[in-house]
C-alpha cells in the first residue's frame, strides 16, 4: 500500500489541474503538501478519492481566484466586471486588446486599498461531495496451465475502465497496470505462511514472500471509456483500486474456465499456487 500511495502522482496531476485552470506554465506552480503547518485540513490518500476530493477543491479554489481577479481587473482596466473575460491566463476587456495577465494582476492588487476590490487573489475553498459516482469497467484475462506442473501463466490481459475524466493518461494507465500486477500476485502467488507447530511466521521477508516479477507479467491492453461524473467539477471518478478489483475475479474466473476443460475446478482459496492447481488436476 505504501508503494501505491507514493506513486499516485499528486505532484503532477494536481499541478496540471491548476496550470490548466489558470492558464499558467506548468513550472510556474509550486505544490506544497504533507506539511501540517501550511495545510489546515487533510486525511490519508485513500479510497480513490485524491482527484475527486482534493482535485475538486483545487478546481473550486482556482475558480475563486479567477472571480477575484475579474473584479480587480475590471478596476485596473476601467471596465465593467461583466465585460472582463479570462482566457489562457489573461484578463481581457471583451472585444479589445486591453488586458493584464493573472500573475501581473496578482502583484498589482497587493498595492490597492479600494473598498470592494480585493487586495489579494489568495483563495481557499472546500469541496464536499454531494454523492459518489463509482468507476466501472471490464477486465479480461487469458491464461494457460501447464498440466504437468500446475504452473499458471497469464498470457494476455485487457481492461477498459470508466474513471470519468482522465486528467493525466500516463499516470492513470500506470495505476491500472500496477493494480493488475498486484492482483496477479494476490491471485497466483502471494501468501503469508506460518509454521503449523510453532506459529512462527515463515514468510517474514521478501526473500521468502513470493511477489510477481517482470517475467510474470503479460502484455496489457488498457484503455478508458470516459463518462464524466456529474458529482464534481472535474468529472472524475476513482481509479486507484480498479486494477486489482478487476484482476482478482478475471484471473480466478479464467482459471476456473481452464480447469473445467479437464474436469477439474477451483476448490481452494487464493493464491492458486502450482501445487494447489496440480492437486486439483490430479484429484
Amino acid at each position: 500500500m505504501a508503494t501505491q500511495i507514493l506513486r499516485h502522482g499528486h505532484e503532477t496531476s494536481f499541478v496540471q489541474v491548476i496550470a490548466d485552470r489558470l492558464g499558467l506554465p506548468f513550472d510556474a506552480v509550486n505544490l506544497r503538501q504533507g506539511d501540517s503547518d501550511i495545510a489546515p485540513l487533510g486525511i490519508a490518500t485513500i479510497a480513490s478519492r485524491s482527484m475527486t476530493m482534493a482535485g475538486s477543491a483545487i478546481a473550486l479554489t482556482c475558480d475563486a481566484v479567477i472571480e477575484k481577479g475579474r473584479l480587480a481587473a475590471a478596476h485596473l482596466l476601467e471596465a465593467s466586471e461583466a465585460d472582463i473575460e479570462f482566457v489562457s491566463g489573461m484578463f481581457r476587456v471583451t472585444g479589445t486588446d486591453r488586458e493584464v495577465s493573472l500573475l501581473d494582476l496578482s502583484a498589482q492588487v497587493r498595492t490597492l486599498q479600494i473598498a470592494g476590490v480585493p487586495n489579494s487573489l489568495d483563495s481557499a475553498e472546500e469541496f464536499d461531495a454531494p454523492e459518489q459516482y463509482f468507476p466501472n469497467g471490464c477486465h479480461i484475462c487469458e491464461l494457460e496451465i501447464d498440466p504437468d506442473t500446475g504452473v499458471v501463466r497469464v498470457e494476455s490481459y485487457s481492461a477498459v475502465d470508466d474513471c470519468g475524466t482522465v486528467i493525466n493518461p500516463p499516470i492513470v494507465h500506470g495505476q491500472v497496470h500496477g493494480g493488475v500486477v498486484q492482483g496477479i500476485g494476490q491471485a497466483l502467488m502471494e501468501q503469508i505462511v506460518f509454521d503449523r507447530e510453532t506459529g512462527q511466521l515463515l514468510t517474514g521477508s521478501f526473500m521468502d514472500y513470493t511477489m510477481p516479477r517482470a517475467v510474470d507479467q503479460p502484455h496489457m491492453n488498457v484503455d478508458f471509456h470516459e463518462v464524466p461524473s456529474p458529482a464534481n467539477p472535474l468529472g472524475v471518478k476513482g481509479i486507484g483500486e480498479a486494477g486489482i478489483v478487476g484482476a482478482l475475479p478475471a484471473i480466478m474466473n479464467a482459471l476456473e474456465d481452464a480447469l473445467a476443460t479437464c474436469g477439474a475446478r477451483v476448490d481452494f482459496d487464493m493464491p492458486a499456487t502450482s501445487e494447489k492447481v496440480w492437486r486439483a488436476l490430479n484429484r
